[in-house]
């Protein structure tokens, strides 16, 4: 096989693996769009996914592509040789990809953002030998937010369900739930929406640093700036989250819903209305954050309103571990990947 046609077969591998990692991270993060509403049986589980899928999908219409930019610029390929710089990409997801069907499996809602960039910087040091390869801008913002956005969302959800039990404190709890279980329905869209936002863009930075390797002559622009995203990049990767919210993720929705703390459809859109303005902001910063920590802190923001003995807080410190781990652990199983696919590049090249 020549260099071009090598080089070709790769991009064309890394957008399906991008894909299909965008799609594992719909179905992975469906929880976090839908959990709070099926909790409260504002919707039924099936309504609840196609729902959040539509709106995951019509988010390509309204956010710009500041957090692909920051996915895009999260590493300096330039640095290895030219014949690894896909492998490097490649390696990333595949190790993205592992953790997230294993923290899948076990009912884990860790972040698909933070296997990802986790993944990419992995398989980065094990191609570089050393840490030069990470650009600090995008670690720095992206690390911060792991303690930020669940902090922010935490806050904003105990302000928020704080200021309804005020405004509302001297109308009948019937009123109230009937109130709010047609509030749910915006605020599940709006979160979902924010998902699609952030999630989506995440797939479209790692499509381009393929097809800016691969096809430089094309997707550089002037003076080493990237050139424009492609509309059929942020089309297939909207698509592709969409189809995997749409397929669920059951395991996870039961996590989130019912095990941190116990919702009723006036807690649940507060939750989604906090995570849903945590996720606006961060996207429109180009600030790849995670729903999944987002969301869980808006969810315990909203339980502590109640009480703090409200909060099932054993299992929240196990999903923070689990937070804490993706990173390390989603670099790791790239950087096996990349020695692999490295060493079998090794023997079919002598």
């Amino acid at each position: 096989m020549d260099a071009h046609t090598l080089t070709v077969t790769l991009v064309v591998v890394i957008i399906g693996m991008a894909l299909i990692f965008d799609y594992v991270n719909g179905f992975h993060d469906a929880a976090n769009s839908i959990a709070t509403v099926v909790a409260t049986k504002v919707l039924s589980p099936g309504v609840a996914v196609a729902w959040a899928a539509f709106f995951n999908f019509i988010a390509l219409f309204v956010f710009h592509t500041e957090v692909a930019d920051t996915i895009r610029k999260s590493i300096n390929t330039d640095l290895v040789n030219e014949e690894v710089r896909l492998y490097v990409v490649l390696s990333g997801l595949i190790g993205a990809i592992i953790w997230n069907l294993i923290t899948w499996y076990l009912g884990l809602p860790t972040s698909s953002s933070h296997a990802l960039l986790g993944g990419l910087g992995g398989a980065g040091i094990a191609a570089f030998g050393g840490l030069g390869i990470l650009k600090a801008e995008a670690w720095i913002k992206t690390v911060q937010f792991i303690v930020l956005s669940p902090l922010i969302g935490m806050t904003l959800g105990f302000i928020m369900m704080v200021s309804v039990y005020w405004i509302f404190h001297k109308v009948s709890v019937n009123k109230v739930d009937k109130v709010f279980r047609v509030g749910q329905l915006f605020s599940a869209a709006a979160f979902s929406l924010g998902h699609g936002g952030n999630d989506a863009q995440k797939t479209m930075g790692v499509m381009m640093m393929a097809l800016v390797i691969g096809f430089p002559e094309f997707y550089k622009g002037e003076g080493g700036k990237f050139a424009e995203i492609p509309y059929w990049v942020m089309f297939t990767a909207h698509l592709a989250i969409g189809l995997g919210t749409l397929s669920g993720g059951w395991r996870i929705i039961k996590t989130m819903g019912t095990k941190i703390a116990k919702l009723q459809p006036v807690g649940g859109f507060c939750a989604e209305t906090a995570g849903a303005l945590t996720l606006f902001g961060a996207t429109f910063a180009g600030i790849p954050v995670s729903t999944t920590h987002t969301i869980t802190g808006a969810i315990v923001g909203v339980g502590a309103t109640k009480r703090f003995s409200a909060v099932k807080w054993g299992v929240a410190g196990r999903i923070v571990w689990a937070w804490f781990l993706t990173i390390p652990a989603a670099a790791i199983m790239a950087m096996v990947s990349y020695y692999i696919i490295h060493g079998i590049h090794d023997l079919l090249t002598k």
